[in-house]
């Protein structure tokens, strides 16, 4: 018989997994293998919600393979020595893994190359398994590099067709004997925000099925609609794989109409950011264009950003509910950014550290840059743009039941004066437990543009 290894690593799902695919055609056997890789550990990347999550997606993967007569083998350590493991238990002439582009990735599959170079067996990468598009499908003109903006490159990738989806096996034969550590269990991980989603394909796919047979067609004119909350919800199931971006591209053009127009766009976004740290891999943690900054690091102020207590409703209210969710609605995630390193005039690292530290879709390539992107020191074509935190909660909550629903010191308020608790008066005023502005915006973006030369 002869074995191959699959080597699932963020693509966590049965369906339309190229990487499944590949290696059950290339084999009479299988090993469905994931490893909890102790690098992960040390890098301070396994936060409780992504292990959390990644623990039911590990399950329900475990429950799809066993229905189709398989299972999933998981293993915990440095990843190339289990993966070598398991070949030489197994005799596989080849593993099978979906590339990265994260400089983890890439190291990741160098180890494992070294690692089988003298056991006979061929290690085979497997391109646009996490993105739509395999990240260097679409460069510029000449061939090399990458596209820096957005539009010209969402134009070419409109151009590219987006590869066929595959269905799920209907049997996977896996080898007698093969070592396998216990599974994570979710309610062994502690300090999980009290909101957070399930993971796992089925969760992802029943949820695809709603979206796209429903509120996805009023996506466009609804996606920043904070307290309406309008968006898929998905981001934390394209970052495990537990749905493919390649299928959602198909339904939301098979279902057509302008939200699922505006959908597709956003998933080249996420194609659009892994393709760049793909070609620029030190943009994890360095500026893409430096600007020079000379950030602030008031540890109060910073201090009150993270807790949702800057005095300015809207960010709180975001800031509070990534803390109880793991999770932030994307224009919430615009503007506390916005608030961390214009406003308050601090390093983007931090705030890019701290959403690591919560969010269950905390994905290096989309999590970086989009941080960088708001900083100015990213992809962004208007660097100086600054977020003003009143102005974007009368445009996206102008009745304020976002800012109530996380923020409930001021429940009482009615309306658009939610977004401007300082101006009540007298005991009205006393009477909130709610802290004054840590910074005037006023000074702030005068600071701000000081320091960028704009002055």
């Amino acid at each position: 018989m002869s074995v191959a290894v699959v080597l699932f690593t963020s693509d966590l799902r049965l369906h339309d997994n190229p990487v499944l695919d590949a290696a059950l055609r290339d084999a009479d056997e299988v090993v469905p293998l994931f490893v909890r890789d102790d690098a992960v550990h040390r890098a301070g990347f396994d936060a409780p919600n992504r292990l959390a999550f990644l623990a039911d997606c590990l399950a329900d993967l475990d429950a799809g393979l066993r229905h189709r007569g398989g299972r999933l083998i998981v293993r915990q350590g440095e990843i190339a020595a289990e993966v070598k493991r398991v070949v030489e238990r197994t005799g596989a002439a080849s593993v099978h893994v979906a590339a990265g582009v994260s400089a983890y990735a890439t190291r990741r599959e160098e180890r494992i190359r070294e690692a089988l170079a003298g056991a006979g067996c061929e290690l085979r990468l497997h391109d646009a398994v996490v993105t739509a598009l395999a990240p260097g499908r679409v460069v510029p003109t000449g061939g090399k590099g990458h596209f820096a903006v957005f539009t010209p490159y969402f134009r070419r990738w409109e151009a590219e067709g987006v590869r066929g989806t595959l269905t799920a096996p209907r049997a996977v034969r896996v080898p007698d004997g093969v070592a396998c550590d216990p599974l994570p269990d979710r309610d062994t991980v502690k300090n999980l925000s009290p909101g957070l989603a399930r993971g796992g394909e089925e969760a992802g796919r029943k949820l695809v099925t709603a979206w796209v047979n429903g509120p996805m067609a009023d996506y466009e004119d609804g996606h920043d609609d904070l307290a309406g909350d309008a968006t898929s919800r998905l981001s934390p199931h394209l970052h495990f794989g537990t749905v493919s971006a390649a299928e959602l591209v198909h339904r939301a053009r098979e279902k057509g109409g302008s939200g699922g127009e505006a959908f597709v766009r956003q998933l080249a976004w996420r194609d659009f950011h892994h393709q760049v740290l793909a070609d620029r891999p030190d943009a994890s943690w360095s500026d893409y264009r430096p600007r020079h900054d000379r950030w602030r690091s008031d540890e109060n102020e910073i201090d009150a950003w993270k807790a949702g207590r800057t005095g300015y409703p809207l960010v709180d209210a975001a800031m509070r509910q990534l803390a109880h969710e793991g999770w932030m609605h994307n224009r919430g995630r615009m503007l506390v950014a916005s608030f961390l390193t214009k406003t308050l005039y601090v390093d983007w690292r931090v705030g890019a550290r701290h959403f690591l530290d919560l969010l269950v879709d905390g994905d290096v390539a989309n999590n970086q840059l989009n941080w960088q992107w708001v900083a100015g020191t990213g992809t962004d074509t208007r660097p100086n743009r600054v977020l003003n935190p009143v102005i974007q909660g009368k445009r996206f909550d102008p009745r304020g039941d976002y800012v109530r629903r996380w923020v409930p010191e001021l429940v009482e308020l009615e309306g658009a004066a939610i977004h401007e608790p300082w101006k009540l008066q007298g005991l009205d005023r006393a009477g909130l437990d709610y802290p004054d502005p840590v910074v005037d915006l006023a000074e702030a973006r005068s600071r701000f543009e000081h320091a960028r030369g704009l002055d």
